[in-house]
């Protein structure tokens, strides 16, 4: 029986929410040059696909995480799954943003996350785990407490671990970098040649060079 990690990766590989390129990297906003790009947003535009992320989300939150009255979704990447999420656990939902808006109230928060509740929050994606942990924080400076965060897709970064571990912030997530490279490789999507070219570029992705 396969795992929800190799259903998910699957998914996320036929509609090319998921890429990867060893011989021809991508260059993120960071200037980082990597094998992989990954857009969990593309999953809004496919039903089946985003009816199962969110069940799963939803499924997920239940299982591992108690007494949870909110959702917050981190902006922008995953405003939608939260709301979804919320819709489907009958929770009130609140986005954080990046930065405080400029204008109006300046909101962080963009909702009414009331204090002293339990938040769950929900990412698209975790590289190394920063522009998660500014959202933890937002909620924590709002009076509520997280009771943990999950998202779509990991890269499975040590640092990332280490952050999570350092701000004490239980999280999991639906999909992660090996699961991807597994079912790439049963699709026939990269061959053996490519698996140690992606595997060396997760040890050190600020650094990576493709050959």
């Amino acid at each position: 029986m396969k795992t929800l990690e190799q259903i998910l990766a699957k998914k996320l590989l036929h509609i090319k929410a998921v890429k990867l390129q060893p011989a021809n990297p991508f260059i993120w906003a960071s200037g980082w040059k990597s094998p992989i790009y990954c857009d969990n947003r593309k999953t809004l535009s496919y039903p089946s696909t985003r009816n199962f992320i969110k069940i799963e989300l939803a499924r997920t939150i239940i299982e591992k995480y108690e007494e949870v009255t909110a959702i917050a979704g981190v902006a922008t990447g995953a405003i939608a799954q939260g709301a979804m999420v919320a819709e489907e656990l009958n929770l009130p939902f609140a986005y954080i943003r990046a930065t405080p808006k400029d204008h109006g109230l300046e909101n962080l928060i963009e909702g009414d996350l009331k204090p002293g509740a339990r938040v769950v929050i929900i990412e698209d994606l975790i590289s190394t785990g920063g522009s998660s942990l500014k959202a933890v924080e937002a909620v924590r400076n709002a009076g509520c407490h997280v009771v943990g965060l999950i998202a779509i897709f990991t890269y499975g970064f040590p640092i990332a671990e280490e952050k999570f571990k350092e701000a004490k912030v239980q999280w999991t997530t639906l999909c992660n970098y090996d699961a991807i490279l597994d079912e790439a490789l049963k699709t026939e999507y990269i061959d053996e040649s490519e698996i140690k070219t992606l595997q060396e570029w997760r040890k050190n992705p600020a650094t990576w060079i493709a050959k």
